[in-house]
């Protein structure tokens, strides 16, 4: 059951964090039109266009508010067998992780002479500046699924990603007159309708079974790629859970990109640490995997938040909110980005919490209590980061 808490005047202040329905105190009909005890809602992500290639859909701000007002984006693109995505650069910076399958994306960086062609698997994260023109491919049987978070704060729309086409029926020369694109590309006016015009697709089209494109090099991962799976851990506790942090040191884009990026696994039943970013960042998070609970505390002690999440869901933690979440039965995990590319996160519990650096007499004034139970605060999670595994 979802609840919250939040005051009427403090609404502005976590709206939209959820793509679900939201239901007040009082159990009444919430904006997304769900009522108090029907569980998690997917109606935020919505199919913008699709075909026998496959599908782009995206969260909208309409339903996530905090998305505009984050400047943060959150969308998906799915292809079918012999699907691709036509190439097109983005007003925004993103990364992309591969949730299923694998297949081939194909990079064209700046004033690079030749593309990067990549051969991308599931748990790949590629960071994409904006700008960058890129094109996916896929030549499996199984779906390939690519998801898309992004920072808008230089984008046309705020919490949207605008993309610009190269080629299809609503590719960029398509706009442009046959006799100016005659003169750009050095070819005569007929030439000119055959490139332009040959393409009836748009977006995303489905090769024949012969088509031909480019074979991966695998050179080319270097420096573009992580996969999330296989890259050392940055935390790993027994029985609590893991963390693979994407930043500027492993994938040298990351900065240029000015995000950063996470893949946790909780295990079944394991609690995360509440804590904050502490460098005035939003957390954009999907399940990946799993369900389990999660709590968001705002401000003046406001739990704003208290909801059970699944695979497939997005939810975003807004600056400085503490947040925690405990794993179901099955374990859980989860894919982040945070809107700084080096992101510096606070626990509030646990052996490098920061109750740890505080001297014994500030935490008796602070709670107020005696020294014995000051001790015996103290003495908990001595040993503890993080991730905590369930009770005994």
């Amino acid at each position: 059951m979802r609840k919250f808490y939040n005051l009427m005047e403090r609404w502005s202040d976590v709206e939209g964090m959820m793509t679900t329905t939201v239901t007040t105190t009082a159990g009444k009909r919430g904006r997304d039109g769900g009522e108090e005890g029907t569980g998690w809602w997917r109606r935020g992500v919505r199919q913008l266009y699709g075909n026998d290639g496959g599908s782009y859909l995206a969260w909208s701000p309409s339903d996530l508010p905090m998305l505009s007002k984050g400047n943060i984006v959150a969308s998906k693109l799915s292809l079918e067998k012999n699907g691709l995505a036509l190439p097109s650069y983005s007003d925004s910076a993103k990364i992309a992780y591969v949730l299923q399958g694998s297949g081939t994306a194909g990079i064209a960086l700046g004033q690079a002479e030749k593309e990067k062609v990549l051969a991308i698997k599931k748990g790949d994260a590629i960071a994409v500046p904006f700008g960058v023109v890129t094109w996916w491919h896929n030549k499996e049987d199984i779906e390939l699924v690519v998801l898309l978070l992004g920072e808008t704060s230089k984008a046309h729309k705020s919490g949207e990603f605008t993309d610009f086409f190269l080629t299809g029926s609503n590719g960029i020369f398509a706009g442009f007159s046959s006799e100016f694109v005659a003169r750009a590309w050095d070819l005569d006016q007929d030439k000119v309708k055959v490139l332009v015009k040959s393409q009836t697709g748009s977006r995303i089209v489905k090769l024949t079974q012969n088509a031909k494109m480019p074979e991966p090099i695998k050179e080319d991962r270097n420096g573009l790629v992580l996969n999330c799976e296989e890259t050392p851990l940055d935390i790993d506790i027994k029985n609590g859970g893991c963390v693979v942090v994407l930043n500027p040191r492993n994938l040298p884009l990351v900065g240029e990109v000015g995000l950063g990026a996470d893949l946790v696994k909780l295990d079944g039943n394991a609690m995360c640490s509440p804590g904050f970013s502490c460098d005035s960042a939003y957390q954009v998070t999907y399940v990946v995997r799993g369900s389990g609970r999660a709590q968001v505390v705002g401000v003046d002690g406001q739990r704003v938040l208290e909801t059970t999440v699944k695979a497939g869901c997005l939810f975003i933690v807004p600056r400085f909110f503490v947040v925690s979440k405990i794993a179901g039965g099955e374990g859980m995990e989860w894919f982040s980005i945070i809107t700084t590319p080096d992101p510096v996160f606070t626990n509030l519990v646990g052996s490098n919490s920061v109750w740890k650096a505080l001297s014994s007499q500030v935490l008796e004034a602070f709670f107020n209590v005696s020294p014995e139970i000051e001790q015996l605060f103290r003495s908990k999670r001595s040993a503890d980061t993080t991730f905590f595994p369930p009770p005994n």
